[in-house]
């Protein structure tokens, strides 16, 4: 199940929380959030650096954190001790009702550091539409964002990663989701932080709505998030019945991005993604000027979900390696 399908058919996160004292309290004694300039040039600081790093998506974990079997709290020492990966991606889902504990964030962080892995992002899911054409509930989706802000600034992170859901025409959708990312990305600058959107279903799917959006939004704390395997529009009992192509997509929305999702669900005998062309995708990522990080997200059922991260894992490096020779 992806994290969208998930989504449509769990409860929705409790509403109507508001602000936080976390970001006052974050400002002392806690690492210094990552400028946009900082994210898009992570691996600039040398000849001997990578095209790109990778990151690790909790969602790639969610079958095993659901069963009980790994807690957020150790997300941080599995992405080091198991994958060799430093640096990760939450997920609200996984800590929903700790937004606003600082006991649990100021712990959070410390297993993290005590590791030496950089957290990036809280992706956040299940708080509103930030399109919502009615205007109250837009803006309560809007403050419903506010504690995840606050907690990601205590965290370090640089970013949340939010969805642009809405209702109406092409227009009225853009409209409605660009209103919604502005209040929310207002907030966001305030603690030096970016709101980035991932194509995530509906017209948010459309590289060319998003960018779109984007552009109405004109402010340099919103951005995107491309995610490879996201670009099915609409759904039916028979799986995906309109698509938007992805590698057109990745291209419209990379000239925003502050974070890319390198999603994954099978591969072949020589270890190649079997639904997208890694490189090409790559390639277009980094003719972007791109330089930042590339998390995994695995979401394949064949492979278990340790062997899917490293097989995504092999090909992203793989593919690095090829590009770094030219």
């Amino acid at each position: 199940m992806n994290r969208r399908k998930f989504l449509q058919h769990s409860a929705q996160l409790a509403a109507g929380i508001g602000l936080t004292g976390l970001a006052g309290q974050a400002l002392f004694g806690c690492q210094k959030s990552n400028s946009s300039a900082d994210v898009q040039s992570a691996a600039t600081s040398g000849a001997a650096s990578p095209l790109f790093k990778i990151s690790l998506a909790e969602w790639s974990l969610h079958k095993t954190i659901f069963a009980g079997k790994l807690d957020n709290l150790d997300f941080a020492r599995t992405a080091k001790n198991d994958y060799g990966i430093e640096a990760i991606e939450f997920v609200n889902q996984f800590f929903k009702d700790k937004a606003k504990n600082l006991d649990y964030l100021r712990e959070l962080k410390t297993r993290a550091e005590g590791e030496g892995v950089r957290m990036l992002l809280i992706m956040c899911d299940g708080e509103g539409q930030l399109g919502d054409p009615d205007s109250q509930k837009r803006t309560q989706a809007v403050e419903n964002h506010y504690k995840w802000a606050d907690a990601a600034k205590f965290l370090g992170c640089h970013s949340i990663r939010v969805n642009a859901a809405s209702v109406g025409s092409f227009e009225e959708q853009q409209k409605l989701a660009a209103d919604g990312l502005a209040r929310l990305t207002a907030y966001g600058a305030k603690l030096d932080l970016n709101v980035i959107v991932e194509n995530h279903g509906g017209l948010s799917s459309n590289g060319a709505w998003l960018s779109g959006v984007m552009k109405m939004v004109n402010q340099p704390r919103c951005g995107t998030l491309p995610d490879f395997g996201n670009f099915c529009m609409k759904y039916a009992d028979k799986g995906c019945v309109e698509e938007y192509d992805r590698y057109k997509g990745v291209q419209e929305l990379m000239p925003f991005a502050k974070a890319v999702s390198a999603k994954s669900h099978n591969f072949d005998s020589n270890g190649d993604e079997t639904q997208k062309d890694y490189k090409r995708l790559m390639q277009i990522v980094l003719a972007a000027g791109y330089r930042g990080y590339v998390g995994i997200e695995y979401e394949g059922n064949v492979l278990s979900e340790a062997d899917g991260i490293r097989a995504t894992k092999k090909l992203l490096e793989k593919v690095r390696e090829e590009l770094a020779k030219g």
